[in-house]
């Protein structure tokens, strides 16, 4: 910690907590007690039920869950794949490729989500790749909004490489595909699960962009939460929500013990 006197270390604590709970904190915590109750008139729930999870693990609930994962795992996997292969040429790039890469990489982040949405609709309504009413229309759009994430994570991590390691591989007679794949990418290997958890937990509460886009047989779970809340059920919704976060969080700590390892090694 940077703050070494005692007081200044409370004090900067105290500072933290009261932006913490009343910003995040409360407001989740507010979500849980609102899952488990059967009333709320007044500054707290009354009654006491599980019944509202039972609609949440089951049903449409369960099928927008399972639609959820798959929807975010596979755009992880595109946008990491894909941006860490950008990454990797924009590296070998004078700095003028570099920073038309930063840019085009950076454009879907610096425009509205239900932008991106209405233009990945436009694009994929016709012939000759006519996306539209299918799965992969939300796939794809998942991948354009959290790719920007995974490129910008690897491109600051290869800027921390020792290029002594390179080299030496390089001095020993490695061809440059053998010190990519046995130095590069293992050294790379913590910023790209850092950047996969990242991708995956913003896919997960994806919105605007879906509401423009997801088919009737391909329902994400966010999109379930509003629909639920739209028809005030908002206990249930209020647990759904719950297991939107309990999934995206356990998922996330596999992902952050996995970079552990690879870190330590």
């Amino acid at each position: 910690m940077l703050v070494h006197s005692r007081g200044g270390r409370w004090a900067t604590w105290t500072v933290f907590f009261a932006l913490f709970l009343p910003v995040f904190a409360l407001p989740l915590l507010v979500i849980v007690a609102a899952s488990f109750a059967t009333n709320w008139s007044g500054a707290f729930p009354s009654g006491f039920t599980t019944g509202h999870y039972g609609a949440a693990t089951t049903g449409d609930s369960l099928q927008a869950l399972t639609t959820s994962l798959v929807t975010a795992l596979t755009a992880s996997v595109l946008a990491l794949t894909v941006g860490a292969w950008a990454a990797l040429a924009a590296a070998a790039l004078k700095k003028g490729g570099r920073r038309f890469m930063d840019a085009l990489f950076v454009l879907p982040v610096a425009v509205p989500s239900v932008v991106v949405g209405l233009a990945v609709l436009v694009a994929f309504s016709k012939p000759p790749v006519l996306l539209n009413g299918t799965r992969w229309i939300v796939i794809l759009a998942h991948t354009v909004l959290v790719m920007a994430f995974a490129y910008q994570s690897v491109s600051a991590a290869i800027l921390r490489l020792d290029p002594m390691y390179e080299q030496a591989a390089a001095s020993l007679g490695a061809r440059p595909l053998l010190v990519l794949w046995r130095v590069k990418l293992p050294l790379l290997l913590p910023s790209l699960t850092a950047a996969a958890g990242l991708c995956f937990a913003l896919s997960m509460g994806e919105l605007s962009a879906t509401m423009m886009l997801y088919p009737p047989d391909w329902t994400p779970l966010p999109v379930q939460i509003f629909a639920i809340t739209d028809r005030g059920s908002l206990f249930t919704g209020a647990a759904v929500a719950v297991v939107l976060m309990a999934t995206t969080l356990l998922v996330l700590l596999g992902v952050s013990r996995i970079r552990t390892k690879a870190s330590f090694r």
